[in-house]
């Protein structure tokens, strides 16, 4: 059980309580890291365990990178409880995970571990919820997407009077995938401007640079309705395809596509992978790994 300290400074009750239910349930480590050497350190070291994350979804994407990075993610399911703000647990939410901490926490005991779908990117990157090009309103200041969920930048303030014990340089958006639902289906559509880009999914050309999108989302797994957010209703692994969403200025329709590889290229450009800013980049290839990760979730 890693806890992550952020996530005692912002609800230690929540923290409490989850510990005490994984605790009178099973027999149970508990980690309480300082800094990213060490949350990666307890899940090297992890023996036989089951890893069980205690946090917000920054807490999640970093054990899954961690796993990624080490060859394991495939051969080991992860848990979650998470804690924080809504928009900071929103990815897990989005997954399937229950918002209550008793029920996470029992779902930890009692769930099944699911396999879900992926993208990795030309840069050993991952997304498990999905990605959309512009990275979007309200998010922070961008920088480079960390390596396999790698934290590559000392911590600083997220505005809330704490200090974060890691943070990426890519900075955290905190919104995650519920902008990808509220922000793109109303405010966006007439704020973003339309970026000139060129897309190809699996090898077929859905946009060029002589005509501007508004709005690109990807989406591992699960169908994407038309604002870009993923169906959740029965998470689990896909038919080996994201969903892709192409949204164009004028156009009362998004164009959709079914691939396996989506490459996205044009002048430099960021994006939102889960509650991450990457770039810029000029070029980007995200392909989806079918089945590639074990999330633990409800039963049925």
């Amino acid at each position: 059980m890693v806890i992550d300290p952020a996530a005692r400074t912002a609800d230690g009750e929540s923290v409490r309580i989850a510990k005490d239910v994984l605790c009178a349930g099973a027999g149970a480590k508990i980690c309480l890291p300082d800094g990213p050497e060490e949350f990666a350190r307890a899940l090297s070291r992890r023996g036989r365990r089951r890893p069980v994350v205690i946090g917000d979804d920054r807490a999640l994407l970093f054990a899954v990178g961690v796993l990624h990075k080490e060859r394991e993610l495939a051969r080991v399911a992860v848990s979650v409880v998470p804690v924080g703000a809504a928009d900071a647990v929103a990815l897990s939410r989005t997954l399937g995970v229950p918002a209550g901490t008793v029920a996470a926490a029992r779902t930890v005991l009692d769930g099944d571990a699911r396999a879900l779908d992926l993208l990795t990117d030309d840069s050993d990157g991952i997304v498990l919820g999905g990605l959309r090009i512009p990275y979007g309103d309200g998010a922070a200041a961008p920088g480079a997407y960390p390596a396999a969920g790698a934290p590559t930048a000392p911590a600083t303030s997220d505005g809330g009077g704490r200090r974060p014990w890691w943070r990426p340089a890519a900075r955290t958006a905190r919104a995650a995938l519920s902008a990808l639902a509220a922000q793109a289906a109303g405010r966006e559509r007439h704020a973003v401007p339309g970026q000139r880009l060129r897309i190809e999914a699996d090898g077929v050309l859905l946009a060029d640079l002589d005509r501007p999108v508004r709005r690109v989302c990807v989406v591992p797994g699960a169908r994407a309705g038309d604002d870009g957010a993923p169906d959740t209703a029965a998470p689990g692994a896909g038919d080996g395809l994201a969903d892709v969403v192409v949204d164009r200025p004028g156009s009362d329709r998004p164009l959709r596509a079914r691939a396996r590889a989506v490459t996205v290229s044009g002048p430099d450009f960021r994006y939102r992978a889960d509650a991450l800013v990457g770039g810029p980049v000029r070029t980007r290839t995200w392909t989806v790994q079918p089945g590639a990760w074990r999330l633990t979730l409800p039963r049925g």
